[in-house]
């Protein structure tokens, strides 16, 4: 018995009476430690909701109200993305005269990637369990990864020893959308994106495989707001197929697309713009199978794309695409490259866009209609993105304008530009010779100090209509 006696520190002072009660109360948890102990019996089960069948005969009959129209799941059955994932732990002894000691339950579900403890109210405290007796837990978790899945349980025990029972159970996860992202560029701070839902669940059984939409969200990033655009009227009345549409019902194989605008909330952010490759954020989708099970599914994280400037890329011929559509943002990515370049130290000469175009010229808010042979006023923004200050002209070149010309003097000067995101702006007049679409184009910035020519691309498209003097005049000679 000495060895079951712990040390007894001489500076305190017990009493024969204290020592006694120690003594005995080691010697009990050693007696635990050899006494036997039933071996539990674990019983899984994931908590679902029943699937529909197809009813055979009446409905009604003595013994099932609705006969075989609702099945109960016999497996953990088809489970997809988004879905919370809940099963019931029961731990049971079956001994009728010896009780099960010790009791500790763990569980973890083993993802592709990763492995998840799942808290239970078993955890960490051991108990016993009488014969004929039993203890359960529910644990859940939301799926958010596709392919294979394990529940890993753990039974711990005390009997002549610590011992255990393992069990593992396996099964697949699905995704059951598909979400694809379309992004359009709207002006320096203002994105477009595009949300596709494709429901690719395997039809099964009568309502099984569709889907309803119940909530759709883009959670923005930080600085950023994202407003959905519908195009039906909240005040007026809708059609049916409106309201079909409205509800979000997608069976197998059927899409629905939704439209977002991602701008600028803070003034900081308006002042930045958003750039290319920019983080956006993210849709957010929660959708209700047949039976109401709920899934949330996220689309990845969409980015800003790049201008069309850089997004034509190379020709056969090894030239660039000159046309962007105004409102492109591409003075925001050229300073965003200018600002990663002098962050990360890159060198000149490194063909990174502030390299390629140094210098942008941007209209402010130009017309998209112009009236045949009236002069329009448009105002131009001058933005120099390199390290040295520059002595600059601006060149409206007729050699190279189409429909649209320019109207006045086609040279200006304009003086030192500071480096950096120096700017200025210049208002230049415009004029329409022929009705139709047009780009406007043929504008350059020279510098004059070293002679370097900066050939920009369109700055905007614009449509020449015919006044309406003329079209009156027409309609009655006809």
């Amino acid at each position: 018995m000495s060895n079951t006696i712990q040390a007894v520190d001489p500076s305190e002072s017990e009493g024969p009476g204290r020592i006694q009660k120690r003594v005995a109360s080691v010697t009990a948890l050693a007696m635990d430690d050899i006494t036997p102990s039933a071996v539990p019996t674990l019983k899984v089960m994931r908590l679902q909701a029943p699937q529909l069948g197809q009813p055979s005969g009446s409905l009604l009959s003595s013994t099932h109200l609705l006969s075989s129209t609702l099945l109960l799941p016999d497996s953990f059955g088809v489970i997809h993305v988004g879905e919370a994932f809940s099963a019931y732990l029961g731990v049971l002894n079956p001994s009728a005269d010896m009780a099960v000691r010790g009791l500790t339950v763990s569980s973890q579900l083993q993802t592709p990637t990763r492995r998840i403890v799942l808290p239970s109210r078993l955890d960490n405290t051991p108990c016993d369990i009488d014969p004929k007796g039993g203890v359960d837990a529910i644990v859940s978790r939301r799926l958010d990864e596709a392919g294979p899945h394990i529940l890993r349980v753990e039974v711990g025990y005390i009997s002549n020893g610590s011992k255990s029972l393992r069990k593992f159970y396996r099964f697949n996860v699905t995704v059951p959308l598909s979400i694809t992202e379309s992004v359009s560029r709207g002006g320096d701070a203002t994105c477009l994106v595009s949300i596709t839902v494709e429901n690719i669940m395997e039809k099964q059984g009568a309502g099984g495989g569709a889907v309803t939409i119940s909530s759709v969200g883009f959670e923005a990033t930080t600085g950023l707001i994202a407003e959905q655009i519908s195009l039906h009227d909240e005040g007026g009345q809708l059609s049916a197929v409106h309201l079909y549409d409205a509800c979000g019902r997608l069976e197998p194989g059927e899409c629905y697309r939704y439209l977002f605008c991602v701008k600028a909330e803070s003034e900081q952010a308006a002042l930045r713009g958003i750039a290319c490759y920019d983080d956006l954020g993210q849709a957010v989708l929660t959708y209700h199978k047949a039976m109401g099970e709920m899934g949330i599914v996220y689309s990845n994280v969409v980015v800003c794309p790049p201008t069309s400037y850089l997004n034509q890329g190379n020709d056969a011929n090894n030239t660039r695409s000159k046309f962007v559509v105004h409102r492109s943002g591409l003075s925001v990515d050229v300073a965003a490259a200018s600002a990663q370049r002098s962050t990360s130290g890159q060198r000149n000469g490194d063909g990174s866009l502030d390299e390629t175009l140094p210098v942008t010229v941007e209209p402010i808010d130009p017309p998209s209609t112009m009236t045949l042979s009236v002069p329009t006023q448009v105002t131009l923004l001058i933005v120099n993105h390199s390290s040295q200050s520059m002595n600059l002209q601006i060149q409206m070149r007729l050699s190279d304008m189409t429909g649209v010309v320019v109207c006045g003097p086609s040279f200006v000067s304009l003086g030192e530009v500071p480096p950096s995101g120096g700017s200025c702006t210049i208002d230049v007049r415009l004029v329409a010779l022929v009705a139709g679409l047009f780009s406007v184009q043929g504008c350059f910035i020279v510098d004059l100090s070293t002679g370097m020519e900066l050939q920009q691309p369109a700055l905007f498209d614009v449509f020449v209509q015919i006044p309406d003097e003329v079209e009156e005049k027409k309609e009655q000679m006809r």
